[in-house]
């Protein structure tokens, strides 16, 4: 058994919870690793649904007006939850902490607040911005052109406080393009059982938040970086910038990269693989 490796902790992105992990934390078992899948700040059992998103008769301009009940949750919160979450973990001892989408964002914000508790920052088809850029920022650079999370989002973040998807529409259209943004390479029927289990509010607050990097926080944790070949969310151009961005900041401490042919969720699509990898590092 690898006892002597250090503790794995999974984060998940936006919509989704610790469920997402559940298949990758069964491969990891078997290597004996000690490991844990945490839910991010207005997610899991922190989430809170806007009441228009069930109401019936539904309305559309309710979905797009409705404040969202974690409009408050921002990336200083979540990022302060994550923290804590490694540090229980840890039990005070360095974690390797593999994030996926937008939890990129927030481990970052945790590895610059506490570099010692991070082993190791395993970026898996995730946010990981520069200095003082936040993810919304990057999420529109022209670098992720063609991506179908913004034609997705069914109100504006500025206006509600929350990136919202109408998880339960029975629009096929609709359903489609959620099913290409984030798990394009899953049987339809699989695809289907994971949007069933998304929060349609992620909080606005996270995506908007930026980080200050630092050579003694962030910038000394080495990193790996997952890329998604076939990536609808965060498109590979992306992915390829926030590598080449982080190794020009910080070039004594260069991104590990490692790349996978799949689409957004890797952790649904090919579990064993996520797992291997994952159980290689730190």
């Amino acid at each position: 058994m690898t006892t002597t490796m250090t503790p794995l902790l999974f984060v998940h992105g936006f919509w989704h919870g610790s469920w997402c992990w559940s298949e990758v934390l069964a491969h990891v078992a078997d290597s004996g690793r000690q490991a844990l899948a945490v839910d991010l700040a207005g997610h899991g059992l922190r989430a809170r649904r806007p009441e228009s998103v069930t109401a019936r008769p539904f309305s559309a301009e309710g979905l797009a007006t409705e404040k969202s009940p974690v409009a408050d949750v921002d990336l200083d919160q979540a990022g302060d939850l994550l923290v804590s979450q490694i540090r229980r973990l840890g039990r005070g001892g360095p974690v390797t902490v593999v994030a996926h989408s937008m939890g990129g964002s927030v481990l970052t914000r945790a590895a610059e607040q506490a570099p010692e508790l991070v082993a190791h920052a395993v970026y898996l088809a995730a946010f990981m911005p520069a200095s003082g850029v936040s993810a919304m920022e990057c999420a529109m650079m022209p670098e992720n052109a063609g991506e179908l999370i913004a034609p997705s989002v069914r109100a504006d973040p500025m206006a509600v406080g929350a990136l919202r998807l109408d998880t339960i529409s029975t629009e096929p259209e609709y359903r489609d393009q959620l099913r290409r943004a984030f798990y394009g390479d899953l049987d339809p029927a699989d695809a289907d059982a994971a949007l069933g289990l998304l929060t349609p509010d992620a909080p606005a607050g996270i995506a908007l938040g930026s980080t200050t990097l630092t050579g003694d926080g962030w910038g000394s944790v080495p990193r790996t970086y997952v890329g998604c070949a076939q990536d609808m969310t965060i498109r590979p151009p992306l992915q390829r910038k926030f590598i080449d961005d982080a190794d020009a900041a910080f070039p004594g401490n260069p991104t590990l990269t490692l790349g996978l042919d799949s689409a957004h969720s890797p952790f649904l699509s090919m579990p064993d693989r996520v797992a291997e990898i994952v159980a290689g590092l730190g």
